[in-house]
């Protein structure tokens, strides 16, 4: 889409609600560059349409992003994969910027795109990835990969797994429906946006 089916809500629009709503996720600074940035995130503003709804889930996202169980380059590596198979433009170019904090390389891009496991991975992130798969196709983690995955991981690192997969599952559906678009000046250079 070349224009968002719902645009941002800009600042000049967030009533006490939307401040709330962003105060209970976000520390006063965050909230103050939201406020003051001219492309702040359009993810936030636009789940900011519906306030009693995007508090609760930046906070809950926040959850799954900064106090991760998981270590951050595993987590990545399943956000990648499900916005390639969603096709979800926005969550691909903003976690190949995020990723690269976290080691993510053009290899492990490239790995993502074809499904196959980079020569480079562990046992643990390839069985992460085929998790990944296997809950966009199936709904459910195969016997033979849970089996694999109990082996490093921990109940809370288990349950954890399936969230991430779940979530930003959710939100490429969201960010597809609403049209989200890059915000301006964001540099693509390194995600190469999925083709349309």
């Amino acid at each position: 889409m070349a224009e968002p089916r719902l645009k941002p809500l800009p600042p000049e629009h967030w009533d006490d609600d939307v401040l709330a709503a962003l105060r209970g996720a976000f520390p006063a600074r965050v909230v103050e560059q939201f406020r003051s940035a001219t492309a702040p995130s359009a993810a936030v503003t636009t789940l900011l349409h519906n306030p009693a709804l995007a508090g609760p889930w930046l906070v809950y996202n926040n959850q799954l992003l900064w106090n991760s169980t998981l270590d951050d380059r595993s987590r990545e590596l399943m956000i990648l994969r499900v916005a390639w198979r969603t096709g979800s433009n926005y969550e691909w170019v903003q976690h190949v910027k995020l990723g690269s904090r976290f080691g993510i390389t053009r290899d492990d891009l490239d790995a993502i795109r074809l499904g196959d496991p980079a020569r480079h991975w562990t046992r643990l992130e390839t069985a992460l990835v085929a998790a990944t798969d296997q809950l966009l196709d199936d709904y459910r983690i195969d016997d033979a990969t849970w089996a694999r995955l109990t082996t490093e991981l921990d109940g809370r690192q288990l349950v954890e797994l399936v969230f991430v997969v779940g979530s930003y599952t959710c939100l490429a559906m969201a960010f597809e429906s609403f049209g989200l678009q890059l915000e301006s000046g964001t540099d693509t250079t390194e995600a190469e946006p999925l083709p349309a």
